[in-house]
């Protein structure tokens, strides 16, 4: 009789377990989904709906800020009910849902002489409602997965590094597909179709995942399945979760449509959460564990600024790319929304050379903080290069060469501050409140969203049909908003920079481990 004991290197590739190649593929069509209908949202809301920049921007915002907000009541629901598994397969259905109700297209947009637009309610309706099926389908996706790759490797294993590296790749790997594939079909034979891929590329994420349940191992199950067997209301447990789930997207689907619901939940959270840290602070911790939890919550609060500058790519830099740019790079012009792939593109380059920098630099490796300081000084001049080129351009369009640099500029501060910044979460947080400060960090990067379309409505043009109609007013709009963000991002690093010093003496040598 044959051997049935599974033999460790019958269960990896490469090196690691082979289910980290299910999880990344998995997560790489899963943010192919998610990053194709985000590029094309602003102009699918602007171009086809006639939605004003100011309307756009802010429905964007809210979106992608309840986006970040529901990972948290996800992986609370996986961690203390259904398991990983079971909660990635859950999300999975709704983004494929989701993805594929943002198909249907209704009637576009028309606008009358006098300036009146009529609009297909009915289209719009099931439009928010598709928007709602990705909020509730990402929340129990996007953090769960992570978690799951977290568990493929015990404690100790110095695999483990190298295995998220090679997961995000699959991220970046999906974004930079998403951003070429679903903007050309977008914008070249309707919106449709790109939206349509995108939820066939999610449609492919879940498959993977499902068919490759065998080399999870077990892992991501439920840790409490009696609970889940359980009946409540004539319902298995189980079921009840998934119902109420459902539900919940009817509040997301008016918040959605909501902006200044969504900023209030927002502000609530955001007080609520940095009074219960004071409170901790005071009445539970002292010492090194107190000053600790104030880096964290200081570094935190930096990073709002970072992203609220770098998520301007899905809105104001994006409209900038379509309106004010010459698109054409050795002859060959780009769709506007394409040029977001030079971000994930340059992330794939980059990060190789970002991590042996580190490692070289030895003792001379920059804190935390300054890599932090580096990263808003960096999100700064990548603007700093917008305004030079709409200084440069004349009367004319301003060149392509000047959006990528901005966005080489970005991806370069990214890099100095996204790696370390979740773990930087777990090795300064109190062990009893780590759960808590990771859904902080989420609300955090919540909140950045929202803070992002609020300032990309300083870029507001008027429109007639959804084009510009004057280019040189558009580029003096765009020239004021990336002003202010230059100034702001250079000089929230410098305040930064000049803290630095305090921070690294707070957080008593976990600095050092971070930056290995």
């Amino acid at each position: 009789m044959a051997d049935s004991t599974i033999k460790p290197h019958q269960d990896e590739f490469l090196g690691h377990p082979k289910a980290l190649f299910i999880l990344f593929f998995t997560e790489m069509w899963e943010r192919f989904s998610f990053y194709g209908m985000k590029a094309l949202l602003i102009f699918y809301l602007t171009k086809y709906h006639l939605f004003s920049d100011d309307s756009g921007n802010l429905l964007i915002g809210s979106y992608a800020a309840l986006v970040y907000a529901v990972p948290v009541i996800g992986g609370f629901i996986a961690d203390k009910y259904l398991g990983f598994r079971k909660a990635i397969i859950f999300g999975g259905i709704m983004l494929v849902l989701g993805h594929l109700g943002m198909a249907y297209e209704g009637n576009a947009a028309t606008q009358s002489i006098t300036g009146e637009i009529t609009r297909d309610h009915t289209a719009l309706q099931i439009f928010y409602f598709s928007l709602s099926l990705i909020i509730l389908g990402v929340g129990f996706l996007k953090a769960n997965i992570s978690s799951l790759v977290g568990e493929l490797y015990e404690i100790g294993d110095k695999r483990r590094d190298s295995g998220f590296t090679l997961f995000y790749m699959g991220i970046n790997l999906g974004s930079f597909l998403a951003t070429i594939i679903c903007v050309w079909l977008g914008e070249t034979y309707g919106w449709s179709y790109g939206f349509g891929a995108a939820g066939v590329g999610m449609f492919f994420g879940l498959l993977t995942f499902i068919s490759g349940k065998r080399f999870l191992m077990g892992k991501g199950e439920s840790n409490n399945p009696t609970f889940l067997e359980r009946t409540s209301f004539g319902l298995k447990n189980e079921w009840l979760i998934y119902l109420g789930s459902i539900l919940s997207t009817l509040i997301f689907w008016q918040m959605v449509q909501n902006h200044e619901v969504v900023s209030m939940a927002l502000q609530v959270a955001g007080g609520i959460s940095f009074l219960y840290i004071v409170y901790y602070a005071i009445v539970h911790l002292d010492g090194k564990a107190r000053e600790q939890l104030i880096a964290l919550t200081i570094l935190i609060i930096f990073t709002i600024v970072f992203w609220a500058l770098f998520e301007q790519a899905y809105t104001s830099m994006n409209l900038f790319a379509d309106r004010i740019l010459d698109r054409h790079i050795f002859g060959i012009e780009i769709s506007a929304g394409q040029f977001l792939s030079f971000n994930a593109l340059f992330i794939i380059l980059l990060a190789p050379i970002f991590a042996w920098l580190w490692v070289k630099l030895g003792k001379y490796n920059p804190n935390t903080a300054v890599k932090f300081a580096m990263a808003l000084m960096l999100v700064g001049l990548g603007f700093g290069a917008l305004v030079l080129g709409i200084n440069v351009s004349g009367l004319g369009k301003v060149a392509a060469l000047w959006l990528v640099l901005a966005y080489f500029l970005h991806t370069c501060g990214e890099l100095s501050l996204s790696p370390v910044g979740l773990s930087a979460v777990t090795k300064l947080s109190p062990a009893k409140i780590v759960g808590f400060m990771m859904g902080v960090w989420f609300l955090a990067t919540a909140s950045s969203e929202f803070i992002a379309s609020v300032l990309a409505n300083i870029a507001s043009v008027d429109t007639s049909n959804g084009v510009a109609a004057d280019l040189n007013v558009a580029k003096q709009s765009y020239l004021t908003l990336f002003e202010y963000l230059f100034y702001t991002g250079i000089a929230f690093g410098v305040i930064l920079l000049a803290l630095s010093p305090v921070i690294k003496k707070l957080m008593h040598g976990v600095d050092k481990e971070l930056n290995k």
